[in-house]
């Protein structure tokens, strides 16, 4: 089937993603076979664009979908039969239909890993976000998310910088600018190489709060696992991690502090089994079963990387951190020159022994709960 003809069936009256993925199922022949399974209403509505297109609502669809396309650079509609089609969302049991897209088509040859967080991180949740994003991007990964305010826009913003490629699925028409104050990345995404802009919705749809959670289906199922940077306990987050578990993809979440509000979403999902990430190696440890069919070799952490990795985590002296602490306060620049690392593995460490119950962190310092081992 051509663009023309998905895009008909995308509009068909009572039908939707779900009931088209059900009848796509069964693989009918186009036209006959369609007409004969698509309920009554729909089956008239197809035969009369098929016989009398001029007469037919749907031709008005088909038309503007093509002017959109050739009005501007990178534009595109994407189907099951395109080319650039993503094959992971056929594995969703509601993929969209079609696929308007506005950019770079390259950033969906490649690996993809969906990032998503709170809209308000703290000055922490933002820098890990950065980090992770850049390394990621760095390594051939593509990051994908929604182009919200927050970790979302932190993120892409991030791998684009890093000269990577970020996917943006919006809740809306790609040519609509939303949430309005990331006009200049919504322009970055069109235009710089490795960006892209996605929309099930025609160019023009406003955003709408009921978009978004369908919008999460497709950022989850793009990508073969789901990174949590910093979710509140109800976050909408939280709702792309049920996705990503549902869609049988792998769940990865940063733990944080016992007093952060914005990280308690993330701590209730690594209670629920998702898995705790320190590092980019975890992640791609973690996502080997996916390596043959989707993952670059330049990607794949190398078994001895991995462990020279946790090898340097664990030799962070937690007897030098815990000796150093006490009931009184100590600050964190304080325990990195003891320690001898940089304050990013410091916070990690610490973060990890206030899990275990043995830190906690207070106004001015960090203090030690148990006595030193």
């Amino acid at each position: 089937m051509n663009a023309k003809e998905w895009l008909v069936v995308n509009a068909l009256p009572g039908m939707g993603a779900l009931r088209t993925a059900r009848l796509v199922a069964r693989q009918p022949q186009w036209p006959d076979g369609w007409l004969a399974a698509l309920p009554s209403q729909a089956a008239s509505a197809l035969r009369l664009w098929l016989t009398h297109p001029e007469r037919s609502p749907l031709q008005e669809v088909v038309d503007d979908a093509e002017a959109w396309c050739r009005s501007g650079f990178n534009r595109h509609l994407l189907h099951r039969d395109h080319p650039a089609w993503p094959e992971l969302l056929n594995q969703l049991p509601d993929p969209p239909v079609v696929l308007w897209a506005q950019g770079d088509l390259t950033a969906l040859n490649g690996p993809k890993l969906a990032m998503v967080g709170t809209r308000r991180p703290t000055s922490e949740g933002s820098g890990n976000a950065q980090a992770f994003a850049r390394e990621l991007a760095s390594r051939g990964w593509c990051i994908v998310s929604g182009m919200a305010l927050g970790v979302d826009g932190v993120v892409q913003r991030a791998a684009l910088a890093a000269g990577g490629q970020s996917i943006a699925v919006l809740g809306c028409g790609v040519d609509v600018i939303y949430p309005p104050r990331h006009r200049d990345l919504h322009e970055q995404l069109s235009s710089v190489a490795g960006g892209l802009l996605l929309s099930e919705h025609p160019p023009g749809t406003v955003a709408r709060s009921a978009f978004f959670p369908r919008r999460n289906r497709i950022v989850t199922g793009l990508s073969l696992g789901t990174l949590v940077v910093e979710a509140a306990e109800k976050s909408g987050s939280l709702v792309s991690a049920r996705l990503a578990l549902e869609q049988g993809r792998d769940l990865f979440a940063l733990p944080g502090s016992l007093h952060n509000v914005q990280a308690r979403g993330c701590l209730q999902l690594l209670r629920s089994g998702a898995t705790l990430v320190r590092h980019v190696d975890d992640i791609l440890e973690e996502l080997q079963h996916w390596a043959e069919s989707f993952m670059p070799a330049a990607s794949v952490a190398n078994d001895e990387e991995i462990s020279a990795s946790v090898s340097n985590d664990t030799e962070l002296p937690a007897d030098t951190l815990l000796s150093a602490l006490s009931a009184t306060p100590t600050p964190i620049d304080v325990l990195v020159q003891i320690a001898g690392v940089t304050v990013s593995e410091c916070q990690q460490r610490l973060l990890m022994l206030e899990l275990d119950g043995k830190v906690a962190q207070q106004a001015g310092g960090w203090v030690r709960l148990t006595r030193p081992w």
